[in-house]
């Protein structure tokens, strides 16, 4: 097993999802890894925690990555957020992720999403999104 493909597989969904016509339409570049200080927009995405699981076979080694993308909105009710959540979803299953720096995607799949008020006041809406890839090393 190894986590060295972590980065490369980091970088092809952040690339992707910036490419990606329908999301950068709702959320223009405000896809972060670390939030920056400072104002925020109204609605962005970040890219969040993973676990990462040995699945290497007898043709090499390999990963399972569990990886979450949360799109944050002040936006009223649920509707933007969800919107932005879908065209992500959308963007991430599809076949055309760029190829990754390091190693070779097998398949990237959505697991589950789940919507969240956060906030003190609860007016922020929170979708944590949950996808799951198989990479292997080359």
């Amino acid at each position: 097993m190894s986590y060295g493909m972590a980065t490369a597989l980091q970088a092809a969904v952040y690339q992707h999802l910036l490419a990606d016509t329908e999301v950068s339409n709702l959320v223009g570049s405000a896809i972060y890894d670390a939030v920056p200080a400072g104002t925020l927009p109204q609605t962005y995405v970040t890219l969040g925690a993973e676990e990462v699981r040995e699945a290497s076979d007898s043709t090499g080694t390999g990963a399972l990555h569990r990886f979450t993308i949360s799109v944050m909105s002040e936006a009223a009710g649920f509707a933007t957020a969800k919107t932005l959540a879908a065209a992500i979803t959308d963007a991430l299953v599809s076949p055309s992720i760029p190829p990754l720096s390091r190693g070779r995607l097998v398949g990237l799949w959505f697991e589950k999403a789940v919507a969240n008020r956060t906030g003190s006041t609860g007016q922020t809406r929170r979708i944590d999104l949950k996808f799951r890839a198989r990479v292997e090393d080359n």
